[in-house]
């Protein structure tokens, strides 16, 4: 049986991953591939509940390394439990945010060593890295105006615009240090051109 691909789906707040997520699926559906759709952090029971503490307001700040080991606490149950099982299905797998995520946003937003997060990856993950990663890239100031109308922000939601400005950065460095992996597609533009992109993406893992 073959190994399944493995696609996330990266950007910052308001970039309409939620609405593209769902184009995704329904691709998949229309190609008749078998697959499932998860997120991070999350994707378990345990994963989720890990989930609610990270993004959870509190008074009590969140020490950043604690933030980074609660991600990865919850990634390897993910990975344990959902994802590599269905890999070895032959099963695709769409996931809501992966760990570039985590090098965009505890890395960059955070600021936190690199070298840690590399560390934990490799323990966590050993040779797993996903087939693409599909980054809708906006500017973080239009993406916090979409964001806003969605409801109450979360713990992360909350952070200030240059927070945002680091997160977009490391996800641009990520895409051109791994650019046979990355496919930074324009969110800016119209959802028809945004979703012509991701399926042209989407057809070059066939």
């Amino acid at each position: 049986m073959s190994h399944g691909k493995f696609i996330t789906l990266e950007g910052v707040e308001g970039v309409g991953k939620s609405t593209n997520l769902l184009y995704i699926t329904e691709w998949l559906k229309k190609h008749n591939i078998k697959f499932i759709q998860t997120r991070e952090p999350g994707g378990t029971p345990l994963a989720e509940q890990l989930r609610e503490l990270l993004l959870a307001k509190r008074k009590e700040s969140v020490d950043p390394t604690a933030e980074l080991l609660m991600v990865f606490a919850a990634r390897a149950q993910h990975l344990s439990q959902v994802i590599l099982p269905a890999l070895d299905r032959g099963d695709w797998v769409i996931c809501d945010r992966f760990t570039d995520a985590t090098y965009a946003y505890q890395g960059g937003g955070r600021e936190l060593d690199r070298t840690l997060i590399e560390q934990l990856e490799q323990t966590v993950q050993k040779n797993l890295r996903p087939d693409k990663v599909l980054l809708l890239d906006l500017d973080p100031e239009t993406g916090l105006q979409r964001a806003a109308r969605t409801g109450d922000a979360d713990r992360f939601e909350s952070e200030h615009l240059v927070f945002f400005n680091r997160v977009r950065a490391a996800y641009l460095e990520r895409a051109e240090a791994f650019p046979a992996r990355y496919a930074i597609v324009d969110a800016s533009q119209p959802l028809e051109r945004v979703q012509q992109e991701l399926g042209r993406q989407l057809e070059r893992l066939l």
